[in-house]
């Protein structure tokens, strides 16, 4: 990624380079910034797209004076520099601005390093139309969202967008008809009128923990943030089963793979099965930039979209873009993120084989047979819509779950 390097004076107090460096970030749209400690500088990088690059860079004394003003904005303990720390505080910006930022602070061989998560109050939520499901995913979709109970599980890797999917479920469900509790690790947005609780571990106050409380509270609508052990895991599968519904983030590397690590977390077959809607998985790809990508001609190779000429127009499919470079998108060739999905919704078929303790393959086998469309399926119809490239793709989504094997891109 191409940025400009910001050029600090050397006098520049701490308060003012670090209001510049957040002003940046929030500009960029960056997620993070990171003042990274080295030997002999403190080197400042942001997250823009899922991609780190570095945006300036300070001697190394004012760049640990640049570390200690983050840990008091943040509340840290400034004499502890031997344990990792967590913080946060509330920037206003001059245009009145609210962001939210979430401070890390992680000892290295150079001195500390500190990460600060940029939440901009500003941004908006995305709808569930605008995630980047295709049609036949957001008819699969649907009946999930209206169910009255189970388990709706979202999977992928961190930085996926895990949350940000559960946020747009909530929002298509919070119309003052139920009441809605949501466990969280930290509450990343506000949301009105839904009831939202802290993960708080310095006290050992877990999602386990919260979720046996919120349990107490009449809800009709659950998000777990993550499932991380078997308490946890059981608690949400009996709740599912008796007439909540609910949604929780789950790591697994495609949809299917969720039913095996939901198993291998101590919950009952059965039980899982019974209560199981589907499973939405997910990873985010790089959108190019509209005004800059270029046209490459595939009249020559119309064996590229073959596996998906279903569900794309006929007048789709003879091209396909890379990414090119343009002010717009700050010579980067990319301009946002758009999400690559797998919707499995259980079925009979699938049911009886979760209670089978079937693995894997044979559950995606199954779903496949059944009209799902893959993580593959999924990035090969944004790349014949024009809306990332081939490159993207593959750097995101391994090529295990691609299996691209034979065609030529």
């Amino acid at each position: 990624m191409a940025t400009d390097e910001i050029d600090f004076e050397e006098d520049q107090s701490s308060e003012a380079a670090l209001g510049r460096l957040i002003d940046q970030s929030v500009e960029m749209g960056a997620s993070d910034l990171m003042l990274l400690s080295e030997e002999t500088e403190v080197v400042a990088s942001v997250r823009h797209l899922g991609m780190v690059s570095k945006i300036s860079a300070f001697p190394i004394e004012e760049g640990q004076r640049l570390i200690r003003h983050v840990k008091v904005l943040a509340g840290m303990d400034l004499t502890e520099r031997r344990r990792p720390l967590d913080g946060r505080w509330v920037v206003r910006r001059d245009d009145g601005q609210r962001v939210d930022v979430r401070a890390s602070s992680l000892p290295t061989v150079y001195g500390e390093d500190v990460c600060l998560r940029i939440m901009d109050g500003s941004s908006q939520r995305k709808s569930i139309a605008q995630l980047g499901l295709s049609e036949p995913q957001l008819q699969r979709l649907e009946p999930m969202l209206q169910s009255p109970s189970g388990l709706v599980l979202v999977t992928g890797p961190t930085g996926s967008g895990k949350t940000t999917t559960l946020y747009s479920f909530l929002d298509r469900l919070n119309d003052g008809t139920r009441k809605i509790n949501t466990i969280e690790d930290p509450v990343e947005y506000r949301l009105p009128g839904v009831r939202q609780s802290q993960v708080q571990p310095a006290i050992e106050l877990g999602f386990s923990d919260i979720l046996r409380s919120v349990l107490r509270q009449a809800p009709d609508v659950i998000m777990i943030g993550e499932i991380r052990d078997n308490e946890t895991a059981t608690t949400a599968v009996r709740a599912a089963n008796s007439g909540h519904l609910v949604f929780a983030t789950l790591h697994a590397p495609i949809a299917s793979a969720a039913v095996q690590s939901m198993l291998a977390l101590g919950v009952l077959p059965h039980f899982l099965s019974t209560s199981l809607l589907g499973v939405v998985s997910q990873r985010l790809v790089r959108s190019l930039c509209p005004e800059c990508r270029v046209r490459i001609d595939l009249s020559g190779a119309p064996q590229v979209f073959e596996d998906i000429k279903g569900h794309i127009p006929k007048d789709r499919g003879q091209e396909m873009y890379a990414a090119g470079r343009c002010d717009s998108c700050h010579q980067v060739g990319y301009g946002s993120r758009v999400g690559v999905f797998e919707v499995m919704t259980m079925s009979p078929r699938l049911r009886d084989a979760t209670v089978e303790m079937c693995d894997t393959r044979l559950l995606n086998e199954i779903a496949a047979e059944e009209g799902m469309i893959s993580l593959r399926q999924s990035a090969l119809l944004h790349v014949a819509n024009g809306l990332t490239s081939v490159e993207e793709v593959f750097r995101t989504v391994p090529t295990e779950f691609l299996g691209l094997d034979g065609v030529s891109l």
